[in-house]
């Protein structure tokens, strides 16, 4: 099930105060063990009501309602997307909220997601159906030669990200129709960067073969930590393409790393060169 945990606004969220370092670094830590539990789907603040406004519609006619909007209790001023078995999983979570936010006394709105099987059959469920063929997610997933443990501790390292599964063929039932040399080998492995997954597994060497015209992919708001990772990634392997201003980003880069697996660093703008006013929905 998945769940929208809300933070309700108050006076402090409305007049745009940031937190804290100790607040930032308590939520970072929250999120953290989320993320480790499977339960973090994503998450945002939101800036106060006077950077935004209402649109109302009456018989089909919208009106601007300019911020700030009042009173803040009714307002959000931030949100964790969850997914949890039960609501009681939910709530086991959202009781571990920071007491370092406003000194303890926050509002927590928790709400549950509807899913398709919570509506009548017809037509109109079907369209969304037609809608439902989209995967849930999209991961990459990455073959190595023997050195998968390796590479995927060295991405975990790089990017932060969780390194949620290291399995060798001796844990698994494959462990009898494959060479005891490959038994502490990697079958799977999987890497977690907020919900996306980098996948990957030992193959045998007879059947290994070098990745070839698939890039992994990173995107990165902070140029400056874009550019680190771009290095780390590069350091011992071999450099397509310097990492440097391009006509459609600040900072783009390619190279392929020590373990075989090539790399594309991109620093996110707005300024796609495939974008086209008709592509916006």
């Amino acid at each position: 099930m998945k769940f929208m945990l809300i933070r309700r606004a108050d006076t402090t969220t409305e007049n745009g105060t940031l937190p804290s370092q100790d607040m930032l670094a308590a939520m970072a830590a929250y999120n953290e063990r989320m993320i480790k539990a499977g339960v973090l789907v994503s998450g945002n603040g939101l800036r106060p009501t006077s950077d935004g406004c209402l649109i109302r519609f009456e018989n089909g006619s919208p009106t601007i309602i300019p911020g700030p909007l009042s009173p803040p209790s009714e307002r959000m001023a931030g949100y964790s997307v969850l997914e949890a078995p039960t609501l009681e999983e939910a709530i086991h979570w959202a009781q571990q909220w920071p007491t370092q936010d406003a000194d303890g006394n926050v509002t927590l709105e928790l709400r549950r997601y509807f899913s398709l099987e919570d509506f009548e059959p017809g037509g109109g469920l079907e369209q969304h159906r037609h809608h439902a063929r989209i995967p849930d997610e999209m991961n990459v997933y990455v073959a190595f030669p023997g050195t998968c443990r390796e590479a995927m501790q060295f991405y975990a390292d790089v990017t932060g990200g969780h390194l949620e599964c290291l399995m060798t063929y001796a844990e698994t039932p494959a462990a009898e129709h494959t060479p005891p040399a490959l038994h502490d080998h990697i079958i799977h492995a999987s890497l977690n960067l907020r919900g996306r997954r980098l996948m990957g597994a030992d193959m045998d060497p007879e059947k290994y073969m070098a990745p070839q015209g698939v890039h992994v992919q990173l995107e990165y708001q902070d140029k400056e930590q874009a550019s680190n990772t771009f290095a780390r990634l590069a350091d011992g392997g071999e450099i397509t393409m310097p990492f440097e201003a391009t006509f459609w980003s600040p900072g783009f880069g390619m190279a392929t790393d020590r373990f075989g697996i090539h790399w594309m660093v991109n620093v996110s703008s707005e300024n796609c060169p495939l974008a086209t006013e008709g592509d916006v929905p």
